[in-house]
C-alpha cells in the first residue's frame, strides 16, 4: 500500500471530502492533463517497430495515415485524428477503434469522434471479406450523417497508409499539433468545472 506523505487530503471516503480538499486535488490534476500530450505521444511510440505482419508496423502506418490527411488540406483537428486513429492498439487489441475514440472525445468534434470509433468497421470494407466477414458491414450505418466522412477517411487515408515507399513524416511535424488539440477539452463531464477554475484563477 502507498500513502502520499505531503498529501494535504486525509478524507478516507469521497463522502468525508471537502471544498478545500477538491481544490487542492484539483490544482494536482491540472499538473496531470498538462502531461497529457507527453503521454499520448509516448504511447503512441510504442506501435514503432510493431508490425504485426503488415508491410509497416503500425507508427509507419500512424504517421503515413496524418501525412495523407495533412497533404490533402484536411484541418488540425482531422489530421490528429489520423494519427491517433490505431493508437488503441496497444491495449485495445479487440476494440482499439473504441480506445482511440475516448481518448480523443472530450477533445475533438462530435463528427471526428464518430469517425474515430467506427473506422475499424469502414476499414473493413477493404479485407473483411479475406477473413470470412461481411465487407458491408458498415451498411448498417448507411442513414448516419457520418456515414460518408467516416468511409472517406478508410479510403483517402486508412487503407493506403501501408506504403513503405509512401511519404512519411516524422512525429514532428505533428507533435504540435498534438499539443494544441489535448490542450483542453471541448466537452466532457468536466469541462464546466474546470472552465469555473481557469476563471477563478
Amino acid at each position: 500500500m502507498s500513502v502520499n506523505p505531503t498529501q494535504s487530503s486525509r478524507f478516507t471516503r469521497l463522502d468525508q471530502s471537502t471544498r478545500e480538499d477538491w481544490q487542492s486535488i484539483a490544482g494536482e490534476f491540472r499538473q496531470l492533463a498538462a502531461g497529457l500530450p507527453d503521454r499520448i505521444l509516448a504511447h503512441l511510440k510504442l506501435l514503432d517497430g510493431d508490425f504485426g505482419g503488415f508491410p509497416v508496423d503500425r507508427y509507419t502506418h500512424s504517421l503515413q495515415t496524418a501525412t495523407l490527411a495533412l497533404r490533402d488540406g484536411r484541418d488540425e483537428e482531422y489530421v490528429v485524428c489520423a494519427l491517433l486513429h490505431d493508437i488503441g492498439d496497444t491495449l485495445g487489441t479487440f476494440n482499439h477503434p473504441d480506445a482511440a475514440a475516448t481518448l480523443l472525445q472530450p477533445f475533438v468534434s462530435e463528427e471526428n469522434h464518430w469517425m474515430v470509433k467506427y473506422h475499424g468497421i469502414f476499414q473493413g470494407y477493404f479485407f473483411f471479406h479475406h477473413l470470412g466477414m461481411d465487407r458491408d458491414l458498415r451498411d448498417q450505418f448507411r442513414a448516419h450523417p457520418c456515414y460518408e466522412r467516416t468511409a472517406e477517411f478508410c479510403a483517402r487515408y486508412d487503407n493506403p497508409a501501408f506504403d513503405p515507399h509512401g511519404e512519411t513524416l516524422p512525429i514532428s511535424e505533428f507533435e504540435p499539433m498534438v499539443r494544441r488539440v489535448f490542450a483542453r477539452p471541448r466537452n466532457g463531464v468536466y469541462k464546466a468545472a474546470m472552465d469555473t477554475n481557469q476563471a477563478a484563477r
